[in-house]
């Protein structure tokens, strides 16, 4: 997984600016007491970071692969 593409996911299920927030902010245990930003300057996975945050915000099973985009008409 790609830094942009958790940012995406991060940005569809807590929106633009709180997930700005909450990435700088929460502090999460799994990843070492560290902040989802802090971890991702540490070398942590984007992917490990996305899982952290799922499992200590509960977020469901089935919004944990993000929104289904449809390809826009040319």
């Amino acid at each position: 997984m790609r830094h942009s593409k958790l940012w995406e996911l991060l940005g569809d299920e807590f929106g633009d600016t709180y997930a700005t927030s909450l990435a700088r902010s929460h502090v999460l245990t799994r990843l070492g007491d560290r902040t989802a930003v802090q971890a991702l300057d540490e070398g942590v996975t984007p992917r490990e970071v996305w899982r952290a945050i799922c499992e200590d915000l509960d977020v469901p099973e089935e919004r944990r692969l993000g929104v289904d985009r449809r390809p826009r008409n040319p």
